[in-house]
Formats: structure tokens, sequence, C-alpha cells
């Protein structure tokens, strides 16, 4: 990797906007599950059908990662982010003016793919202009900035919804993508031409390289354990949760899951600094499985807490879930360099492929636990119903506990090299 000792105002300015993008796709992410009574009501759906349509975007989104890690180290962000941005316009306006399941999951599926260059997008600019040691901090204030456009994609998207309608508000957000679009066009500078040749150079055999090595593989089953709750639970099924179960008015109910990426990202910058403070990684990986399950289990099966609790609870488990970032910067220590933006893909893969899997999967059990209750059209299920449901997350944090006792220790050096 080339950085730049000193990043100039340009490069800053450059990152921004990557992180822009990364709060973007969150916005874009989450903004289903303030709709969700509207969607089921507008598709003639049920939760199941409505998950599954919600979950293309992380198809989509996942399916894209590796080979973007590739394009990102060949071409950088500059063109590829600018044209990704502007897509989400037109998956935008697909998805706002569908008028069943089949095109609004072709919508989803434009928005996952055109959003799933901003991660690895602006990971790639933290790496071209900055210096390394500065990568752990970067994807923290990276991950901050993403969760902004999830916290704003509940509460004031709710109300934006409200009073203006879901396929207005939609159309809106695509605005802001095409806004980006030009932005990102005008200030992001091209990758240094020796970067380019390199990389070039190293491009072949990296799908090969990172999939071989063990690290990898446990990197992305931390990323994807970890992450499931913030996107599936709380991405699409905490606001008819607490709706439904605990009599949250939906303003209420949509301000109450987006503490969730509140956790997410008050710790962002302070994981990167506390971990090269002790010069270790997996202890605060531990850490966060350790809080972010017992909050999650805690919600689950304590069904009478009073709504402080709740929302504490959800804080808590973002501020465990927000360790994930540590595997990106795992990923990158134990793969050679010229490796960086496969194994930084590969992750990112899993991570959001997590809300691939989950969102639609809680549906599935969720419409298997039914009773057949509708309320204005739209089902409601029981307590029993999302306990169930909700377990589901329960079993992947014992898979992610797993995975993070065989992830070497990596003392936060270089592990690999070219």
């Amino acid at each position: 990797m080339i950085a730049s000792p000193s990043p100039s105002l340009r490069a800053w300015a450059a990152f921004l906007l990557g992180c822009a993008c990364f709060g973007y796709a969150f916005l874009q992410r989450v903004a289903p599950s303030v709709m969700t009574d509207d969607l089921m009501r507008a598709f003639q759906v049920q939760a199941g059908a409505l998950g599954a349509m919600s979950a293309f975007y992380f198809y989509a989104y996942a399916g894209m990662q590796m080979p973007i890690g590739v394009l990102m180290d060949r071409f950088g962000p500059r063109r590829i982010l600018s044209s990704a941005m502007a897509l989400c316009l037109v998956g935008s306006l697909v998805f706002a003016l569908a008028e069943s399941i089949t095109p609004a999951a072709i919508g989803r599926t434009m928005i996952g793919a055109a959003v799933a260059f901003g991660y690895v997008g602006t990971m790639s600019i933290a790496a071209t202009w900055f210096p390394p040691q500065r990568f752990s901090l970067l994807i923290g204030i990276l991950q901050s900035v993403g969760m902004s456009g999830a916290i704003a994609g509940q509460a004031p998207l709710s109300l934006v919804v409200e009073a203006t309608g879901w396929r207005e508000t939609v159309i809106g957000i695509g605005v802001i993508g095409a806004i980006l679009a030009v932005l990102i066009f005008l200030v992001v500078q091209e990758i240094p031409k020796e970067r380019k040749a390199a990389a070039n150079g190293a491009s072949k055999g990296a799908f090969r390289d990172v999939l071989a090595r063990r690290d990898s593989w446990c990197c992305a089953i931390i990323g994807f354990t970890l992450t499931a709750p913030m996107l599936a639970f709380a991405g699409l099924w905490a606001v008819p949760w607490l709706i439904q179960v605990h009599g949250f008015s939906p303003a209420d109910a949509a301000g109450s899951a987006s503490l969730i990426f509140v956790g997410w990202a008050v710790v962002g910058p302070m994981i990167g600094l506390a971990t090269e403070k002790i010069g270790r990684r997996k202890p605060l990986i531990y850490g966060g499985f350790a809080l972010s399950g017992t909050a999650m289990a805690a919600m689950i099966f304590m069904p009478d807490l009073p709504p402080w609790a709740i929302r504490t609870l959800f804080v808590l488990n973002g501020i465990g879930g927000c360790t994930m970032i540590l595997t990106f910067t795992c990923v990158r220590e134990t793969n050679r360099p010229s490796r960086a933006g496969a194994g930084l893909g590969f992750v990112n893969m899993f991570v959001v492929g997590s809300g691939a899997l989950f969102q639609p999967l809680l549906g599935v059990i969720l419409d298997q636990n039914w009773d057949g209750t509708m309320q204005n059209g739209a089902p409601v299920y029981d307590a029993g119903g999302y306990q169930s449901a909700f377990s589901a997350l329960l079993v992947a944090y014992g898979i992610g506990l797993i995975a993070t006792f065989l992830l070497r220790e990596t003392h936060c050096r270089q592990a690999v090299t070219d």
C-alpha cells in the first residue's frame, strides 16, 4: 500500500465523502424497517415475503464484495464510487414505483449492488492516502459515520414517511445518492499510477490466496455473527416487535431501535484506539460477544422489561457488536498486503451476508408461529413468535465465539508479508 505520511485536506475530504457513502448505504439498508406495514399492505404480502424482498439488497451487496475489493485495488474509488451512487437513484425509482413484490425486489437489488461499493471504497481511500497505523482509527470513524445513516433511517425517516408517504420518501433518498455521485467525482483523486501498476500485477490469485487462509474465514464468521442482530433485528424486525409486543408507538419504536446504531456509533473510534493501546485484537472481540449476547438474551427472554431497560439493552448490544470492525483489521494483518482489497471485500461479503440470511430467516420463523391475526391489512405476530425467531441470533453468537477462539492473535502487527 502507498500512503502519504501527511494526508492532505483533499484526502480527508475524500475519506469523509466515502464515509457519507457508507452512511447512505445504511440509510438505504434500514429504510424498510419503518415501512413494514406500508410495504406489506402495498404488495399484499406477509413477513416471510417482505423479509425476502428486503434481503435482495443484501444478496446484491454481499455478492459484489470480493469483485469490489479487486476493482478498488486496480482502478481506485473515484469513478467506481461516483457511478455506483448514481445507480442508486435508478434503483430507488424502480423500488418506489413498484406495484408488486417482484419489481420492488429488483429495485432493492439495484440499490444493494450500487451502495455495495461504499465501505470497501472508503477503506481503499484510507489505505491509499493515509498512514497504515491510522487504519484501525479510520475504520472506527467510518463505522461511526455509517451508523449515523442508520439512525437517520429510523425515527427521522419514520416521520418523513408519515408526512409524505413511503414512495415519495424512497425517491428522495435516491436523489441524495445522485448528489453524492457528483461530489465524489469532483473531490476524490485518481489512484497513483504506481499503485495501479502494483495492483494489476498482484491481482492474479488474490481470491484464492485469501480463501486459502483459515484466519480469513474466522474473520468472516466473526463479522457475520456480530453484525446479524444489527442488520436483521434492528434493521427490519425490531420496530414491529416493539409495536406489537411492547406497545410502543411507531415513532418510539423506530427511535428505540435506532439506539443499537447509536451503540455502534459511539464506540467505533474508541475500539480502534483501545486495541492499539493493549496491543491485542481478540480480547475486545470476546468482550463484544459477551456484551451483545447478554443484551440480546435479556431482550428475548425478559418480556416485562420497562421501556428504559429495553432502550439500554439496544445500546449495549450495539456497543458489543461494534467490535466487529476489528475483523477488517485482522484480515488485513493476516493476509499479504497486496491482497488487502480482496480480504476486506471477503469479510464484508459475510458481514452484509448476515442480513441476507437472517432477515428472511426471522420472517419465515415468524410466519411459522403466526396465528392468522391481521390488523389494518398487515399480519400481527405474538411475543412467542418473536422469541422463537430472535433465538436464532443467539445461536449465531455461539458460532462466532468458536471462530474467535480459532483466529490468530496478530498483536497489532502485520503477520503476513508479500
